[in-house]
């Protein structure tokens, strides 16, 4: 995991493959409003009701994240899901077909935003492609609150590179310890995402999964607001090269990591 580079804005066009933009897909929006509300100091406004209810999470009146209520019919993971960008989502979901992923939703507009559309790779981790108009990712980052790394959990790391690289164009550095899978994906030598390789460590009943990283200010205090607000911790605070870090899961059980920065 390394910084988040500061956005450019919700404006800024981004280099194809950045991780532009996370999103929570939830069965009921209200009280996942409220969780978030409380733990980030997020709030929240109408945002593209292609996919039906959907809002945008905002934090001193900046974009950072979204959130859409799942429809009945579709069968898709309570989950953060983070969106990549793209130049092109469609010619990006074609490259995903052949490259034996699967295009779940779309290519759609998002009215005015922009156009997207989600993917699984070939062991069925689900990811978004986003292609800006107007709002082109995140509008703030570096901030408690706000998404500072994505990594996907998954059962090995070799073989689903390929696929990353072969849609995004990544290039890969891996983490050199013995007994530790773990790849980088980098865009013109800056670190953008991680895949980690558990083995049969992954969860059996849910499979490989991408996984939101939210920095946070006082990691105990987030704790304690997260069983407070009716979450649950998964992994309790460990210390890593990039500061005390935690999984936990929302009421829902949307599973994120929470991290507090060693500055």
């Amino acid at each position: 995991m390394t910084e988040a580079p500061e956005s450019d804005g919700p404006h800024a066009r981004r280099v194809p493959g950045t991780p532009s933009w996370v999103s929570l897909m939830a069965h009921g929006l209200d009280g996942t409003e409220e969780f978030y509300g409380e733990l980030f100091g997020w709030e929240f406004r109408p945002g593209p009701q292609q996919l039906g209810p959907y809002v945008r999470a905002l934090l001193d009146g900046r974009e950072v994240a979204g959130m859409g209520q799942l429809p009945p019919d579709r069968r898709l993971p309570v989950a953060w899901t983070p969106y990549f960008a793209s130049d092109d989502v469609d010619q990006t979901a074609d490259t995903v077909r052949l490259c034996g992923g699967t295009v779940a939703v779309g290519p759609l507009d998002a009215a005015e935003a922009g156009r997207m559309a989600i993917a699984a790779d070939p062991s069925g981790a689900v990811f978004g492609i986003w292609q800006g108009s107007a709002l082109f990712g995140t509008a703030i980052s570096g901030v408690p609150g706000t998404p500072v790394w994505n990594e996907l959990v998954t059962f090995e790391t070799e073989s689903v590179a390929k696929f990353y690289k072969s849609v995004f164009g990544y290039e890969e550095e891996p983490v050199v310890s013995a007994g530790f899978d773990y790849l980088t994906l980098l865009l013109d030598g800056r670190p953008v995402a991680g895949l980690h390789g558990v083995g049969h460590a992954l969860p059996r009943d849910r499979g490989p999964f991408w996984q939101t990283y939210f920095e946070v200010a006082d990691l105990g205090a987030t704790l304690r607001q997260v069983t407070g607000l009716g979450g649950r911790i998964l992994r309790q605070a460990h210390d890593s090269p990039h500061g005390r870090v935690a999984m936990v899961a929302d009421p829902e059980g949307a599973e994120f990591s929470v991290v507090q920065d060693p500055r």
